[in-house]
């Protein structure tokens, strides 16, 4: 018998290969979706004959718990959130009731009707916010400068408490800045390289963008979601610092993907004062070795590879929206 998972947030970034990489280990996946009139399949548009789309909503506990029942999955992956940090800050309770209050529901739906599953939290660096210390590990104290990193605090903590109260094997992957080709317009590093393509096929002129001194801990999507699998692997249950070990700034990032086509990012990008959050997180940095030590993880893209990866893709992307 094939095991069985249930991916929340199955068409996003994350989710989308995490489903690929779970097929390709024989499992029968099962994703979750809400119920919405503009649902966005193109992440999984590939493997959607291979997935069992089920809805269900992080809002609502009866639908939660109804879809696990039906399922009786093996395991759970949560990975649905409010996920775009500056929105967080527009709405705070929205980001609140799916980021924080999600969890809580999901692991009531699992203890509910079988406490034997094992449940993944996808929780983040954005919980650090204005970071204690230099690199970050798994004991370092959480400092949230945002709405979505309060969010996910509650929902890191909720899901250690279930695991020491109920015996749940539930486990945390604090995962750094990770992105792919599949990342959302709307996020710095997949922003900066759809524009660049624009520019470099004379669709644009410039590319505005926020503080570009701030400092993150990038990594490829594909390599960390193969780590989340792998913490549902273990005997026990435990928490993990998922993240490549290396800080870039925003800088490094225009400047690797201005490269890849040629073109000097001084001539184009402009620094725009809207795009400076409310309460800005200088300086995130993983120390992934116990990720190493007991899962055998280690990033496999480093970061100019991953740039370099993406501007090729939104080059084909962009000739491809404008018929190029």
């Amino acid at each position: 018998m094939a095991k069985k998972a249930l991916i929340t947030g199955v068409t996003g970034q994350d989710g989308s290969y995490l489903a690929d990489f779970l097929l390709e280990k024989g499992y029968d996946v099962y994703g979750m979706v809400r119920r919405s009139s503009m649902e966005k399949f193109d992440r999984i548009e590939h493997i959607k004959d291979k997935l069992k789309i089920r809805q269900a909503d992080l809002l609502d506990q009866y639908s939660i718990s109804k879809l696990i029942e039906e399922v009786q999955p093996e395991e759970v992956y949560n990975l649905a959130a409010m996920s775009f940090v500056p929105t967080s800050w527009n709405q705070p309770v929205l980001t609140a009731e799916f980021t924080a209050i999600g969890v809580t529901r999901m692991l009531e739906a699992i203890r509910a009707v079988n406490p034997h599953i094992r449940f993944y939290q996808a929780s983040s660096s954005e919980m650090f916010g204005m970071v204690q210390e230099i690199p970050q590990n798994e004991k370092t104290p959480f400092h949230p400068r945002s709405p979505y990193g309060v969010a996910k605090v509650y929902g890191h903590w909720i899901t250690v408490n279930y695991r020491e109260s109920y015996d749940i094997f539930a486990v945390s992957g604090i995962l750094f800045n990770h992105e792919s080709p599949r990342r959302g317009i709307e996020f710095v590093t997949r922003k900066v390289t759809y524009n660049v393509a624009k520019i470099k096929l004379g669709l644009s002129k410039e590319l505005r963008l926020g503080n570009l001194d701030a400092q993150r801990d990038w990594g490829y999507a594909l390599d960390y979601v193969k780590a989340m699998w792998l913490m549902l692997q273990q005997d026990k249950p435990d928490d993990f610092v998922i993240a490549s070990g290396k800080t870039h700034s925003v800088k490094d990032l225009v400047q690797i993907a201005f490269s890849r086509v040629g073109l000097d990012y001084r001539d184009f990008v402009i620094q725009d004062k809207n795009f400076i959050r409310p309460a800005e997180v200088d300086t995130l940095c993983g120390n992934y070795s116990k990720a190493k030590k007991i899962l055998g993880w280690e990033p496999q893209v480093n970061f100019s590879q991953l740039i370099e990866m993406m501007v090729d893709s939104d080059l084909a992307v962009v000739r491809k929206e404008y018929n190029l």
